[in-house]
């Protein structure tokens, strides 16, 4: 099982990443269409992809070669999707609630990481995920609101998530990241300018700051998540992704003025205690298994 150091901090620094840039998503996505500000986004994505293809080994002609080509095309499908959906989400179900439903995406990947990835999940991480989950219900709880049906679109960019995460894990053993990162930028690029002149409502001066900032995050997010992948396991990654979680309930009541309620808190500090264990466990057993190989070469 791989894990290393830069693989946890990559892995932190997308997530927290994520949850400012669906912060930033939240603002553009309440004056703007969601394929407009995703197009304007894509722009400078695509830009990026091409400058890192062509500084790589090989230059952009190997950046385009994939081993994976249908499964880099799916990806770059899933994302720019579950742009657009998280985007009418986060304005709609709320920012808070949103990521707390997103926080059910580790229980789909896990199910995923065994047929598809060969990858096996201990009797401990299975708890650590199951209590997770816990978490996320708690969160959800009825609070006499009455039943929101717009909740069905956060849930929905949680599926899409863990598809996502287990297809970049799987082109990860073959393709380098600036392959993965080039064809990610390119199929949304190209979905974004078919849709968006049909979406286009010019931006305030101000919105192109927040354009020009959802963009930069959106870059290295995504980086991060790539490279995230390709040094720690699908079940490890996604556990910490709990993470964004806080950040995100954070930038929801501060700058948004969402409030959260006492089963939101709890429910958090579950999710999250869920995931630290995960990753804990997973370090001990790494450590276990290094040392026994030590003894034996001995």
């Amino acid at each position: 099982m791989k894990s290393t150091p830069l693989g946890y901090a990559f892995t932190f620094l997308a997530f927290s990443v994520f949850a400012i840039q669906d912060g930033i998503s939240k603002h553009l996505g309440g004056s703007y269409s969601p394929v407009q500000v995703a197009m304007v986004r894509y722009w400078a994505f695509v830009a990026f992809a091409v400058f890192l293809a062509m500084r790589s080994t090989g230059g952009l002609s190997a950046a385009v070669n994939t081993k994976r080509p249908f499964l880099q095309v799916l990806r770059g499908l899933i994302l720019f999707s579950q742009i657009l959906i998280s985007i009418v989400a986060f304005n709609t179900a709320g920012l808070a609630q949103s990521q707390a439903i997103f926080a059910a995406g580790p229980i789909f990947v896990a199910l995923l990481s065994m047929p598809i990835l060969g990858e096996k999940v201990g009797w401990r991480r299975w708890t650590a995920i199951f209590f997770g989950l816990i978490g996320v219900v708690v969160m959800l709880s009825p609070s006499g609101d009455g039943f929101n049906v717009y909740i069905i679109l956060p849930l929905i960019c949680a599926v899409l998530g863990a598809v996502y995460g287990i297809a970049t894990r799987l082109v990860s053993r073959d393709d380098a990241p600036s392959t993965s990162f080039f064809y990610l930028a390119i199929v949304g690029f190209l979905g974004a300018n078919m849709l968006g002149p049909f979406f286009w409502v010019p931006f305030s001066a101000s919105d192109w700051l927040w354009m020009g900032g959802l963009c930069c995050t959106g870059i290295i997010g995504h980086f991060s998540l790539i490279r995230a992948y390709e040094n720690l396991d699908a079940v490890i990654v996604q556990p910490i992704s709990y993470w964004q979680l806080v950040i995100g309930a954070v930038i929801a009541v501060s700058v948004f003025g969402e409030v959260l309620r006492w089963n939101t808190v709890v429910g958090a500090l579950i999710v999250v205690g869920a995931g630290l264990f995960t990753v804990w466990r997973e370090w001990v057993v790494s450590r276990r298994v290094r040392r026994a190989e030590e003894e034996a070469r001995v």
